[in-house]
């Protein structure tokens, strides 16, 4: 794995997940404004949470950190790379700010920038891809910030509170450069 420095931005760092991060990554799963943005609100219950947080940081094809702000050591967020293909050397990408305050601040598009470049260099991977709803605008335009191309789009293949929602694939070569 790479040195933290590696992690570390002008403004956050990726870090390891650390045990007490796991109470506020339940809050944030259970926190249905925030869930709604990427996927259908379904309450988790802390042991199925917990569970879930033992096994991530196990899985031999995902990395996931915290996302920190380095001035305060706090957590914001989480992000991951996960489905690690090594011989398509493709990953899929997922990032979520959970403390409303980091957001809109370009938490998420330092975060996301760390997370490609540890992905490409660390892990040598090719393409990075992602799935995100079509009504998620902030999203998109970080992701395009950043250097992801829209691939495709997924008709009405996710459905959120009862509406059915167009999901975007985004993705990234290595060559692309960043």
């Amino acid at each position: 794995m790479t040195h933290s420095a590696e992690l570390r931005g002008e403004f956050v760092e990726l870090a390891p997940l650390r045990p007490n991060d796991s109470p506020v990554l339940f809050e944030w799963i259970n926190d249905r404004e925030l869930v709604i943005l990427n996927a259908p609100f379904r309450p988790v219950s802390r042991e199925a949470h917990e569970a879930w947080f033992e096994e991530v940081q196990r899985r031999p094809d995902t990395r996931i950190f915290g996302i920190k702000l380095i001035d305060r050591d706090r957590l914001v967020g989480s992000c991951q790379l996960h489905d690690i293909h090594p011989v398509h050397r493709s990953a899929e990408l997922q990032i979520r700010i959970g403390a409303e305050d980091a957001r809109g601040r370009g938490v998420g598009t330092e975060a996301t920038r760390l997370l490609l470049r540890f992905g490409f260099e660390e892990l040598d991977l090719h393409r990075v891809y992602l799935h995100v709803l079509a009504t998620n605008e902030r999203a998109l335009r970080l992701y395009r910030r950043v250097g992801l191309r829209t691939e495709g789009t997924l008709r009405e293949a996710a459905c959120i509170e009862g509406e059915w929602i167009d999901v975007v694939v985004m993705a990234i070569l290595h060559s692309d450069g960043r």
